[in-house]
């Protein structure tokens, strides 16, 4: 057999087909179902994720085109910076707290009370096991809670039992961190007033549950819980501050039994600074004493003394029952049973009102008021709202004490002409005496301060401007040369009058050497901007006073502080050009001359008997009097407080240096 390789299998090959060789590399394979369906999910699941990938890819490069559009083709202009235009907004834009009782504000928008958010601690005993343990355990935290008090309301079946009201921040924190179930917590509100004593009697105070008790938190209870708008007052903290500086100074230079003081605008009747001394942290109402939460101002009546002579002046005035050129007898005290009407430093002259009420002689308003008459005196202190509650917003406003028109004889018609046997609060004094300067009108005196747009206040003219420019006058007189001159204030221009009346004693009558001493003023004189009213109750003498306790001693030199420190705040400067011819304009000559052929009142006219003794007996009218009596000499009976007011001996002074400059 030959070596060579088999012929191929082909037809040109004559030994046959030729076997094809094996291929080194090749290999058999053999794929089966489960193969074939494992490799066409795979593919799908890489064709899904190339799907989910895509989607990425287009976000990713949407999100980057819309950066790349707000940086660099269109970026946003930089914000301007809010601090170079804001502008702050006034004080009286203040805004209330946004729920619970709102805000009170002074006149600029200071805060006087406000209201800030607490937590009330509560319990659901029916969650707690020991009772006896959780009242104990709260004890350590709230140290204010009465622990057996508490064992006992928790051990009761109600749901809701309050633990604690108005508790501090740290107090929550630690009673949470008790742990204790069945307590929780609900939102409160504290009244707090920031300033302390300023103006307490006036806001008063709230209770527990955020209802006005006092003052004007009580005359606004509705308006403050219901609208969240502060409540503005015409109040201003700055005059209440000097008012109160000065009036709690001359409380403690006298050791007096306290004080009041009233600034009012004479061109509205609104009240700037309203202050009774003592007083109290308005905070701590609970704690305050009686005699601190005491508003003498607008709750105390007293015996106004003099000052009610300009009462007297301007109704003969007014009524053209008297004129400056009349002269009245006042020489000698007018009897009446076994008192007497006196002067205080009697002159023992015919005097005209000028000199009557720069003197404040109680002897010349009484002849004065003879002419004016019972009916006629009733009717202006009625005009001019001396016998009724003045309508403020306090509900602590009193009612003066005036006698019935049933018991009103000559007795109490001469008494009352100068102050005594009528009992007034100070606010009506202040209050009439602007209707006095103002040109007549009478005002409602309010608390209320005027909102932006307001219409002025519409008074009621109860007197002549003739009449109020005649009584400026005087009043200017009363301080330049009368009881009056220690409350003149250089470039102000002040008019005013004194009084000084003897404080009632309980067990009827008076007490002796214990005045209500006080001063009324008005600033300037020549065009009037506001009334300032001083009172000091029951004060006592120093070197200083030379022994006496008059108004004009030791009232007048507070309103005159007053005056001077709140004048400049109040844009009220004091003037120093023209002085002459302001007082040229101001003066009254005396003696007043009569105009021609005019027959004044005077010893050859003297319009009423010399001899007015008889003027004390009781008119028919008299014999039905209620009040408790003194029996005179004469047999008839009077009222003890008319008939006390009536003695002899004012007792006005206490033992004092013969030389001594009286002012009363």
């Amino acid at each position: 057999m030959s070596d060579a390789p088999p012929p191929d299998m082909t037809p040109n090959n004559p030994w046959g087909p030729r076997p094809r060789r094996p291929d080194p590399h090749g290999e058999t394979v053999r794929v089966t179902s489960p193969d074939l369906r494992r490799r066409a999910a795979i593919e799908k699941s890489r064709a899904r994720l190339v799907a989910v990938a895509g989607v990425f890819l287009l976000l990713f490069m949407a999100i980057a085109g819309r950066l790349a559009f707000a940086t660099l083709i269109d970026p946003l202009k930089p914000a301007p910076r809010v601090v170079e235009h804001f502008v702050p907004e006034p004080p009286e834009a203040a805004v209330a707290p946004p729920s619970g009782r709102a805000s009170i504000v002074d006149a600029n928008g200071q805060i006087l009370a406000v209201s800030l958010p607490v937590a009330d601690l509560y319990a659901d005993p029916r969650q707690m096991m020991d009772t006896e343990a959780v009242a104990a355990a709260l004890k350590k935290v709230l140290p204010q809670i009465d622990q057996a008090d508490l064992a006992r309301r928790l051990a009761s079946a109600k749901a809701f039992v309050y633990v604690a009201r108005q508790i501090t921040p740290a107090q929550e924190i630690a009673v949470n961190n008790l742990g204790i179930p069945g307590l929780s917590f609900q939102t409160a509100y504290e009244r707090r007033y920031p300033l302390g004593d300023t103006a307490a009697q006036v806001l008063g105070g709230v209770d527990i549950d955020s209802d006005g008790i006092a003052g004007v938190e009580k005359y606004f209870n509705t308006r403050l819980n219901s609208d969240p708008t502060p409540l503005r007052l015409s109040l201003d903290v700055r005059v209440q501050t000097i008012l109160r500086d000065e009036v709690a100074n001359a409380v403690k230079t006298f050791t007096a039994v306290g004080g009041c003081g009233i600034v009012e605008d004479a061109t509205n009747g609104r009240i700037l600074g309203m202050v009774s001394i003592p007083d109290y942290d308005a905070n701590d109402l609970a704690t305050a004493s009686d005699a601190a939460k005491f508003n003498r101002c607008a709750t105390g009546t007293y015996e106004p003394g003099s000052v009610f002579k300009l009462q007297t002046a301007s109704m003969a005035l007014d009524d053209d029952v008297i004129h400056l050129w009349d002269s009245f007898n006042t020489t000698h005290p007018i009897p009446i049973g076994r008192f007497h009407i006196t002067d205080f430093e009697p002159k023992h002259y015919w005097m005209q009102l000028p000199d009557i009420m720069k003197f404040s002689s109680n002897i010349g308003a009484s002849r004065i008021s003879i002419l004016i008459g019972k009916d006629r005196q009733r009717n202006w202190l009625q005009k001019l709202g001396l016998m009724t509650r003045e309508p403020i917003q306090l509900p602590e406003a009193a009612l003066p004490q005036v006698q019935p028109a049933s018991t009103w004889g000559r007795a109490t018609l001469m008494t009352v002409s100068f102050g005594n046997g009528i009992a007034e609060t100070p606010l009506h004094i202040a209050n009439t005496a602007v209707a006095i300067v103002d040109g007549g009108t009478l005002y409602k005196p309010t608390l209320l301060a005027a909102n932006p747009g307001d219409a002025p206040p519409a008074g009621v003219r109860v007197m002549q401007e003739s009449t109020s420019d005649t009584m400026r006058k005087i009043m200017r007189l009363i301080v330049l040369d009368g009881t009056g001159n220690m409350g003149e204030v250089p470039g102000y221009f002040v008019g005013a009058k004194t009084g000084t009346a003897q404080k009632v004693a309980a067990h009827g009558g008076y007490k002796k050497h214990t005045n209500y001493s006080s001063f009324v003023a008005a600033f300037p004189i020549y065009a009037p901007r506001y009334v300032v009213y001083v009172a000091i109750d029951s004060g006592h003498a120093t070197a200083a006073t030379h022994g006496f306790t008059t108004g004009g001693w030791m009232a007048a030199p507070s309103v005159a502080h007053v005056i001077a420190r709140i004048g400049p705040m109040l844009n009220v400067m004091p003037r120093f050009d023209n002085v002459d011819a302001i007082n040229r304009e101001l003066a009254i000559p005396m003696p007043y001359p009569a105009p021609p052929g005019v027959v004044p009142l005077g010893p050859n006219n003297p319009g009423e008997p010399d001899d007015i003794a008889d003027a004390g007996r009781p008119d028919r009218h008299d014999v039905r009097r209620a009040a408790p009596r003194a029996v005179t000499a004469a047999g008839w009976s009077a009222p003890a407080s008319v008939a006390a007011s009536l003695r002899h001996d004012a007792m006005y002074r206490v033992p004092a240096p013969a030389t001594a400059d009286a002012a009363r």
